[in-house]
């Protein structure tokens, strides 16, 4: 049996992972990255990538629609699916070098394609078809990722259904889809097949996007209605089963599933494929965590604000460090590691300021609290606002639905902003600043900001939360002496 005692074994080759190999290969550290499944991981194969990449396709589709409030007369479009697919996966394959074994190789990683479990404190062993390594490294880092989350509702498991793994692999529009679950991404991928062509039923036991302001929510909501969606809001799936009735199904089926409400009154919607969409699950269970005396807590490994295990030994990082489950999250930790294992400095994870962005159209774009958050946290808050509604570019553009809405503490410092309309995600980046560094929201009023852009809300929002100060009788009066002084 070969053995390796690199500095550091990192087990997983997604985002996290692939992150911290290059920055410490890099960096002079010997490496040992372990990975079964595809490179990239979820982000690359799965998720962001493929996701956003049929998002622009679907928004192409809307814009030829939406065309004619421009004087520019299109046909309705024609949807080949075929071809959404192959765009799809062209862009995966045109990112995939970046990630790819021979790659990592080059910048001096050893790449072991198997499963990697821990055979000690100190030790993993990775089986391939061909031999077995053990790998006693310095530190080992946990970077997993996580998986598809498959509740336990009557005949789910039985039905077959479509997850974020293998809705990209479809190659036909289906006629209906029933999405379990209104985050973000069954709101993505509701929107998106809505715009191709598909009837989308969206379930959610609570309401959608339940993370986010309500006001947004509802600005996301009235537009999801507008392609077309039908919306099952408190609602439980609670039994699933196939039909005979559906086209794109597998043996040519399609799929039931039975809703209650909150009172037990039942309805039971059909459809051609069923996409569950209801949370993820880190990858954990082929670790052998036992045999290393890593404890496992309620959403991932436990570990401290350093992302350290309950042994010294190993680290965590991604979604199996069951904190937020963001590619940017991931890459962040990397980071942190870098610091802690590298240059030995104790680094922590920082939260206060970590973004999400919901890519439906509009999208919706949050960092720190949101005002109802605040307020349950004790704090004293108030909030500066302005609409899309106000904003020059948003008006040529024709997308003047959305707000920017900031959340001020009472020293006036931003603890959260909202963004939700055209290009939110583009536009929370410096909120992002103002949240991280407990900026003060005046701050924002003296940039200046370029004419016309969807930019000027946010300057816009800061400056509206000082106007009625600014122009009180208190001002004016100031302003009248002033003005009688030689």
């Amino acid at each position: 049996m070969q053995k390796l005692t690199p500095d550091i074994c990192i087990l997983g080759a997604g985002s996290a992972g692939l992150s911290l190999a290059a920055g410490a290969a890099q960096l002079g550290a010997s490496v040992v990255l372990v990975e079964a499944a595809k490179m990239g991981g979820d982000c690359l194969n799965y998720g962001c990538v493929p996701s956003k990449a049929l998002l622009v396709a679907a928004k192409q589709a809307a814009a030829l629609g939406q065309a004619k409030h421009f004087g520019v007369e299109c046909e309705s479009p024609k949807i080949n699916f075929a071809r959404v697919h192959d765009h799809i996966h062209e862009v995966i394959a045109s990112i995939a070098p970046h990630d790819s074994q021979e790659r990592f190789e080059e910048l001096g990683c050893t790449v072991l394609r198997g499963v990697g479990r821990f055979v000690s404190p100190r030790a993993v062993r990775v089986e391939s078809p061909t031999e077995e390594i053990e790998i006693v490294a310095r530190n080992f880092v946990i970077a997993s990722g996580s998986s598809p989350l498959v509740p336990p509702i009557e005949g789910l498991r039985e039905t077959p259904h479509l997850t974020n793994e293998t809705v990209f692999d479809l190659r036909e529009s289906p006629r209906s889809m029933i999405v379990l679950g209104g985050g973000p991404i069954g709101c993505e991928m509701g929107q998106a097949f809505a715009r191709l062509g598909t009837k989308v039923h969206i379930v959610e036991l609570a309401t959608i996007l339940p993370r986010d302001d309500g006001d947004a929510a509802e600005v996301v909501r009235q537009a999801l209605r507008s392609d077309g969606i039908r919306l099952h809001e408190g609602r439980a799936a609670v039994r699933v089963a196939r039909t005979t009735s559906g086209t794109s199904g597998a043996n040519g089926t399609g799929v039931a599933v039975t809703l209650a409400d909150s009172a037990g009154v039942e309805e039971t919607i059909e459809a051609d494929v069923l996409l569950v969409a209801l949370g993820r699950v880190a990858n954990l269970d082929d670790l052998n965590l036992a045999a290393a005396g890593v404890k496992r807590g309620r959403a991932g490994v436990e570990n401290n604000a350093r992302l350290r295990t309950s042994n010294k030994r190993v680290w965590v990082a991604g979604d199996a460090a069951g904190r937020m489950q963001f590619t940017h999250v991931a890459g962040d930790h990397a980071g942190v590691l870098v610091r802690n294992l590298l240059f030995r400095i104790p680094a922590k994870v920082q939260e206060r300021a970590i973004p999400w962005v919901t890519y439906t159209e509009p999208e919706l774009a949050q960092v720190g609290l949101t005002e109802a958050a605040a307020r349950d946290q004790g704090l004293k808050v108030s909030k500066a606002e302005w609409q899309f509604a106000e904003n020059d570019r948003a008006r040529a553009m024709r997308h003047e639905q959305g707000f920017v809405r900031v959340v001020v503490d009472d020293k006036k410092r931003v603890v959260g902003a909202t963004i939700v309309g055209a290009s939110a995600g583009e536009l929370i980046l410096p909120w992002v600043f103002a949240v991280g560094e407990r900026r003060k929201l005046v701050r924002m009023t003296s940039a200046i900001a370029p004419y016309p852009t969807l930019s000027e809300a946010s300057k816009r929002a800061a400056g509206s939360y000082f106007t009625p100060s600014l122009f009180s009788p208190k001002t004016r009066r100031l302003v009248r002496v002033l003005s009688r002084l030689p």
